[in-house]
């Protein structure tokens, strides 16, 4: 079964549960492969008990239709702050936010890019590198990930702070 395949068979039961199926990545191995699906709730979030009620019903469906030979593991996520990004639809909803891409085939020499979403034009997704606006095909993207703003997030120190914090414990200020 191709990927998308599995997409078109996956969606309407995600769909069912009140949730988006967001995408899917597949990691071949020798000794067991991984199905990696993402879910999303884009109005409150996904929970553990929401992946918990898709993992069920996913599997009881891949167990019917069988779209893999041999092992593997199925893991149902939401997509988390290091968001996926699987279609170009995902590149305009966060216009604007960075994105790191890393590419099939080498662009400018390059396969690594990361920098705000300036634009998408259908399959054309322009980031910018460096100050300088880069169109990617969509279908040239090995992996697509949301960089996110740690510090806005309230998960890390402004610049500087960690720092200064450092400095006064070394040099005496800060209490024993």
């Amino acid at each position: 079964m191709t990927h998308d395949e599995l997409n078109a068979l996956l969606a309407p039961v995600v769909a069912d549960l009140g949730l988006e199926l967001v995408g899917i990545e597949f990691s071949p191995s020798s000794g067991g492969s991984l199905l990696r699906v993402y879910i999303d709730a884009p109005e409150q979030g996904v929970g553990i008990d929401d992946c918990e009620r898709a993992s069920r019903e996913i599997s009881a469906l891949l167990d019917v239709h069988e779209p893999m030979s041999g092992h593997y593991t199925l893991e149902v996520s939401s997509p988390g702050l290091e968001r996926p990004l699987f279609t170009p639809e995902h590149f305009v909803r966060f216009l604007g936010q960075e994105v790191r891409v890393n590419l099939n085939l080498p662009l400018d020499g390059r396969r690594r890019f990361q920098g705000p979403i300036r634009a998408v034009d259908g399959d054309r997704i322009t980031i910018e590198q460096d100050g300088v606006p880069v169109e990617i095909v969509h279908a040239n993207i090995a992996k697509a990930r949301l960089v996110p703003d740690y510090v806005a997030l309230g998960l890390a120190p402004a610049r500087g702070e960690a720092g200064a914090a450092g400095r006064a414990r070394r040099s005496g200020r800060a209490r024993s």
